[in-house]
């Protein structure tokens, strides 16, 4: 496909990064909307979901801006960006202020988001890793094992046979990329990976 033919919507979560996924996008030559409007994003072909912060702020502010059910009812490729990532998961352990054991998330891959244990290694997981996709996963057309992405968390979902479609080591494997049926998520920031991030964000729009 090209990027005439493309409808590429950004969920509009008011997060901070959604610009900079914008742009990277754009760079490719693609044209972009941003919004939250029921009628764009079920008529997008490609979607985005960034999200920066706690689970626990993330998911009130989709709830404030009614976007939890209209994410559920996505049937095109969705693509989530790291903490977008984590949303798209059945419950998280990133409580940040309210005080629970875990947040419920969008449940729409079934798999927690834990703490990560790295050992002695610190906290956040900060900077750049390499990853190990799965042979042939048209996600990672191009992308052999051992590309470097770039990373900032300290919750990550476990390894999941079914679920999981790259993982990263530190201190401990993690998920570094996820599919559940149309739904896709990322647990580090292609829009800040250079080329590799670059070809990440195409081979999804081309997927």
């Amino acid at each position: 496909m090209t990027s005439t033919t493309q409808n590429v919507v950004i969920i509009d979560t008011g997060c901070a990064n959604v610009a900079s996924v914008r742009f990277a996008i754009e760079r490719l030559g693609y044209t972009v909307t941003v919004s939250k409007d029921p009628e764009v994003v079920l008529a997008a072909d490609k979607l985005f979901l960034p999200g920066v912060g706690t689970a626990s702020e993330a998911m009130k502010n989709l709830q404030e801006r009614a976007l939890i059910d209209l994410v559920k009812q996505v049937d095109k490729p969705l693509l989530g960006i790291c903490l977008g990532m984590q949303l798209l998961c059945r419950l998280s352990q990133e409580h940040g202020s309210a005080g629970e054991d875990s947040v419920e998330c969008l449940g729409l891959c079934d798999a927690p988001v834990e703490k990560m244990q790295p050992g002695d290694l610190p906290l956040p997981h900060m900077g750049w890793n390499t990853i190990t996709p799965q042979d042939g996963h048209p996600l990672f057309t191009g992308i052999p094992t051992g590309t470097y992405f770039y990373f900032v968390h300290s919750y990550a979902m476990p390894v999941r046979e079914g679920n999981t479609i790259a993982q990263c080591e530190y201190g401990q494997p993690f998920t570094a990329a996820l599919q559940s049926g149309n739904y896709y998520g990322v647990q580090f920031h292609p829009e800040r990976s250079s080329k590799a991030g670059a070809q990440l964000i195409k081979n999804f729009l081309e997927m």
